[in-house]
């Protein structure tokens, strides 16, 4: 009997498995689980990972590494771990080492810049991903290949665009952003275009869209569906991973309300991911390290019991209360949320901006948050609290329309296509948010601005080295003697600005955190604390399968202490959704258990 009849993503699988969401919700452990699961019904795999976090070989005790490996522990699995980061400054030497020497170091460096984002890096790794599709010999050896982290449908547009993209680039038609990286793709645009027909391809490649049960990682995730399948990938399951068991919940309030919450995303969830194949695999309390962990995931050997939980106590560590403490004695100032989806950010920003404003303070909230939820719960809440709300998709149609009437103008129709392409990447969407956040940072001088949604470092990074705004103020006004401050010169202040990085008590979500903390540290921008939110207290749980995940969190959290915050603080996990402003105050005044 196959080992795996209960999950449909995996029945009748075609040659190419690609796991794709967002960090922190479990890709790699169902990638793994789902090769060694493949190799049990008599299978041959290869595992392949980009994460740049990946702990494949730590799960297979096995060093990995930019080779392919045997798994000795299973009959006919070999994984391989390609190292992005490497991959794209390969890429990067690739495209720039040509024009060394031959066009202006200015000229070179803002290149450089160019590729120095999260878009090389997805593109670079997508080379290495083409050569893996198109390899027959490879392709040949395996049954399966299953990859950990897929292209984005964004890339794979950029791929299918015809044109002379070099040449493009090098007469300067294109504005920075994600251009940059597909300069000289032209000599490989036959074996790109192989790679995208076979992930169109419903015979030979299925993509896993993995999510969490949460409101906001769905509705992420329906994005994400909708986008790939607008360029032709629609052969799509859903996995909604790490459930919480209802048999867990016994007499405990917080594995009530978990459950509860998590009951209510699955039932809301939007109406195209609803429509689609979909399994749901439960929430297991053992490290998901070793085949029979990993086996366990999928329901493929029986859980032997938890781990034992150790008894140690854990140290208490510094809450949100004491950061705005600190905060509250500037006066006024500019405070950003920073961090990947899912995190928390809005909640957070919106917590810190009512603990402020409730000590009379002037703060303005203001948020791109698509659900808007904030508004409307806060208006009028408190006397010295404004709250407004970007709208990411206006801000971005009128950014396009503005380059386009400028940089546009003078294009011909090829040229106007692929700066029109280029206009609908993600970076687009911040350079834009950016912009409408620059008008409010200017109130900072004098009151709070607490700001959720910030630009990424790469985003800071391509509007200061291209002249966009910074560079041409001061170009404007250095001649005249004048004084003057441009957003990027105030966030890079730290005494006007401070950035608070969110993350979860996660492998993932930490070393995501830790590499915007090195873009925003290439922008000349210093974060200011880290905040590790949704910490379960040992202490304060009764469900086992709780107590077993609280004891995990902690060294995560002593990571962000010890290696990567100069300053930091936690936020417990809530058993009420944190809505409303006696909610949001309640995240700066936990009330614990004594430990």
């Amino acid at each position: 009997m196959s080992p795996f009849l209960n999950y449909s993503f995996l029945n009748d699988a075609p040659p190419f498995l690609f796991f794709t969401g967002k960090g922190g919700v479990g890709k790699t452990s169902l990638a793994c689980a789902s090769a060694v699961a493949l190799c049990d019904s008599g299978k041959r795999v290869l595992l392949v990972s980009t994460d740049p976090a990946s702990n494949v070989g730590q799960v297979f005790d096995t060093q990995i590494g930019n080779q392919i490996t045997r798994i000795p522990q299973v009959d006919g699995l070999s994984a391989l771990e390609i190292d992005p980061q490497a991959a794209a400054q390969a890429y990067r030497e690739r495209i720039v080492g040509p024009v060394r020497g031959k066009l202006p170091e200015s000229v070179v460096r803002s290149i450089e810049e160019q590729l120095s984002g999260a878009c090389t890096t997805e593109i670079a790794a997508f080379d290495e991903f083409t050569a893996l599709l198109t390899d027959s010999s490879l392709v040949g050896e395996y049954d399966h290949i299953v990859f950990d982290t897929a292209p984005t449908g964004h890339t794979i547009r950029l791929l299918q665009l015809p044109g002379a993209w070099s040449e493009f680039l090098e007469q300067g038609k294109g504005d920075a952003s994600c251009l940059g990286p597909l300069a000289g793709l032209e000599k490989q645009r036959s074996q790109y275009a192989e790679a995208v027909a076979a992930l169109s391809d419903a015979g030979k490649t299925r993509l896993i869209l993995v999510a969490r049960a949460q409101a906001s990682t769905l509705r992420e995730v329906a994005r994400t569906h909708d986008e790939l399948a607008t360029i032709g990938l629609a052969n799509q399951q859903l996995v909604i991973n790490g459930i919480f068991p209802q048999s867990e919940l016994v007499d405990d309030p917080l594995a009530t309300a978990v459950w509860q919450r998590e009951q209510q995303a699955m039932a809301d969830m939007p109406a195209l991911l609803a429509s689609l194949p979909q399994d749901r695999v439960p929430l297991l309390a053992t490290n998901l390290v070793g085949v029979e962990s990993l086996r366990q995931l999928l329901g493929a050997a029986p859980v032997t019991g938890t781990d034992e939980v150790e008894s140690a106590t854990t140290e208490p560590h510094p809450g949100l209360k004491q950061l705005v403490d600190e905060l509250a004695s500037d006066g006024h100032g500019l405070i950003m949320l920073m961090g990947k989806g899912g995190v928390g950010k809005t909640t957070l920003a919106a917590a810190v901006a009512v603990e402020l404003a409730s000590r009379g303070l002037p703060v303005h909230l203001t948020t791109s948050d698509p659900a808007a939820h904030l508004g409307e719960t806060l208006a009028g809440a408190l006397p010295s609290l404004e709250v407004s709300r970007i709208d990411p998709h206006a801000e971005t149609e009128r950014y396009r329309a503005q380059v386009l009437a400028t940089k546009g103008a003078s294009l011909d129709a090829q040229g106007r296509a692929l700066l029109e392409e280029d206009l609908r990447s993600p970076c687009t969407e911040e350079i834009a948010v950016f912009q409408a956040f620059s008008r409010i940072i200017r109130e900072a001088g004098k009151r709070f601005v607490v700001m959720d949604t910030a630009p990424t470092g790469h985003t800071l990074l391509l509007l200061d080295a291209t002249g966009a705004y910074h560079r041409e103020i001061a170009r404007q006004m250095g001649g005249k003697g004048m004084h003057f401050t441009t957003p990027m010169m105030q966030l890079q202040d730290p005494k006007q600005t401070k950035v608070m990085i969110v993350t979860l008590p996660e492998p993932t979500p930490v070393q995501e955190a830790a590499n915007l903390q090195a873009d925003l540290r290439r922008a000349g921008i210093e974060p200011w604390a880290w905040v590790v939110n949704h910490m379960l207290a040992p202490a304060s749980v009764t469900s086992p399968l709780l107590a077993q995940r609280a004891y995990r969190q902690q060294p995560h959290i002593e990571a962000v202490k010890e290696k990567h915050a100069k300053r930091y603080a936690v936020v417990p996990l809530q058993a009420v959704e944190p809505v409303g402003v006696k909610a949001l105050q309640d995240l700066c005044h936990p009330i614990h258990k004594e430990m």
